[in-house]
């Protein structure tokens, strides 16, 4: 699958939104059986600010970006559908967030990584903030964070 030509969007229209709406519900709520009401919850609002990755002119990843306190920011929700796994788009969804976190003035991203997936956000350079393992009502997760230079 050749990835070179999808577009990676800082999400500013409605449509845009809903493709990251589409994502998600494609890849989380449809594949692991959860309730719209799980999957979107109370940080996703009209200031939710969304990256999405389109293919041609079907979305086929995304992240939310977070405020958390003045410093920090949270990436979350970051989903690729399963045709497009494996093929370093979830890296380059996580790479455009940092770029807009630090765009925005903050300087560390936090994450509550599902645990069977530490080891992608370790190689790109995020630590383990606590080994406490968070038991959501869907995943396992695990607090990272990472210091940006910006």
């Amino acid at each position: 699958m050749d990835l070179r030509n999808i577009k990676i969007i800082r999400a500013a229209s409605f449509a845009e939104r809903a493709g990251a709406c589409y994502v998600r519900i494609q890849a989380m709520a449809v594949k692991h059986h959860i309730s719209l009401e799980k999957e979107f919850d109370e940080y996703d609002t009209p200031e939710t600010k969304y990256i999405i990755a389109v293919d041609d002119v079907l979305p086929v990843a995304t992240c939310r970006l977070l405020p958390v306190g003045n410093e920090s920011m949270a990436v979350g929700r970051i989903v690729v559908l399963p045709e497009y796994r494996h093929h370093g788009l979830g890296s380059r969804m996580v790479a455009e967030a940092e770029r807009w976190v630090t765009e925005l003035g903050y300087h560390k991203v936090v994450l509550e990584s599902r645990v069977n997936k530490l080891a992608f956000y370790e190689k790109l350079g995020y630590i383990v903030r606590t080994g406490q393992v968070i038991h959501g009502d869907t995943f396992d997760c695990v607090l990272m964070e990472k210091e940006l230079n910006g």
